[in-house]
């Protein structure tokens, strides 16, 4: 397969190619490259969207860092009498060269708050507000170490903290962690690019676990995550930190939900804040507890963001990006099941958010409490 850079390609006119993002769907749901069409690289030979395009145009290929892609057999049956090309770097190219040529940063970083302020008020700020004062999540006198990924759900959370803390009603003050875990210098720099465009003050600490998980086979990335917190609070605890703020949303809630009872056999939930149980005096704190994920990739577009979902190197074939243990395949059929219940239920997403608020033990036959195990027997 021959490779293309992004600038390459932008020097080719108008309309002589066709660009087509191979990614699962899990990844094209952070962004795709503008003009783009989706079909899942596993689909390809049987696509009806590939057969529809005509033949004189040039196929390019993308996928998160141009691995997959460039390893597209261009000799099948499909791509006979057609000229095809594997985007370099992938989508991950596509963001770094956004970032490389864009404008006035202070500019961009001036449209991120106003947005927040004004056009996104009620969907973003007014949301985690109101996370904050139900569940008290910031208290005063909180240091909190705002843990961010590099991702657009981390992003938005310390521009929301930037903007609580600028009402100045509680008395708190932050610091916005970085890992690196062991990212490439090109990926460690988006991070640093994107923060620093939108205005967020990064403290970034090095840590080896990549070099760790890249030995393992079995979930990598699920050990991988559990590394990551335990790191980011002993960080945090030596900063001076009582807190550290994680940007899961209300979509992964009712999605934990969900899974836990179809895949674990269970019915627990994120909690939107809780203790530490290796690190005394230490809380986890989750403040877009209420905000969608829809309101969040408003956001990003409406500001022409654009990051990523994972900046490590298993990024094209891991398929275990949740620390729960879930893949991200199961995730994103828990995603889509609720779509299609919403459709003759429009209060679906809520009613499953409001089932851990509304459990009546009287009607469980069996709950765990503190390790110990309660059977309705005990008490019948």
């Amino acid at each position: 397969m021959i490779e293309i850079t992004y600038d390459e390609l932008k020097a080719l006119p108008e309309g002589s190619y066709e660009l087509i993002d191979i990614r699962d769907e899990g990844l094209t749901a952070y962004g795709m490259i503008p003009g783009a069409i989706h079909i899942f690289v596993d689909e390809l030979e049987n696509s009806a969207k590939l057969a529809d395009i005509p033949l004189e145009k040039k196929l390019v290929f993308y996928c998160e860092i141009g691995r997959r892609s460039r390893e597209i057999d261009d000799t099948l049956p499909c791509f006979e009498g057609r000229k095809c090309y594997s985007l370099t770097e992938g989508y991950v190219g596509f963001v770094r060269s956004r970032i490389r040529n864009e404008g006035d940063r202070e500019e961009k970083k001036k449209r991120a708050e106003e947005s927040i302020r004004k056009k996104f008020h009620k969907q973003l700020f007014t949301p985690f507000a109101k996370a904050c004062k139900e569940y008290k999540l910031i208290e005063e006198g909180d240091r909190i170490a705002v843990c961010i990924s590099g991702g657009k759900d981390s992003m938005l959370m310390a521009k929301l903290f930037q903007e609580i803390q600028r009402h100045r009603l509680i008395r708190f003050e932050l610091t916005f962690l970085v890992m690196d875990p062991g990212y490439n210098k090109e990926n460690r720099a988006l991070i640093e690019s994107n923060a620093e465009a939108i205005g967020i003050p990064i403290t970034i600490f090095e840590s080896t676990i990549f070099d760790t998980v890249d030995v393992i086979e079995k979930s990598p990335c699920y050990l991988c995550a559990r590394m990551r917190r335990g790191y980011l609070y002993s960080k945090a605890k030596e900063l001076g930190c009582n807190k550290i703020a994680l940007g899961h949303h209300y979509d992964d809630v009712i999605e934990t939900i969900l899974m836990g009872m179809l895949h674990g056999g269970q019915i627990q939930t994120m909690m939107p804040k809780l203790h530490s149980t290796n690190f005394e005096g230490m809380e986890l704190i989750r403040p877009l507890y209420f905000v969608r994920e829809n309101d969040i990739c408003a956001w990003r577009d409406y500001n022409e963001l654009h990051f990523l979902q994972c900046a490590c190197h298993f990024t094209d074939t891991c398929t275990t990006c949740h620390e729960d243990g879930t893949t991200s395949s199961k995730r994103l059929e828990t995603k889509k099941l609720i779509a299609e219940l919403k459709k003759s239920n429009p209060f679906v997403e809520a009613n499953i958010f409001k089932s851990m608020e509304n459990v009546n033990l009287n009607t469980v036959i069996e709950y765990k409490k503190d390790g110990v195990r309660h059977h309705f027997l005990d008490e019948y």
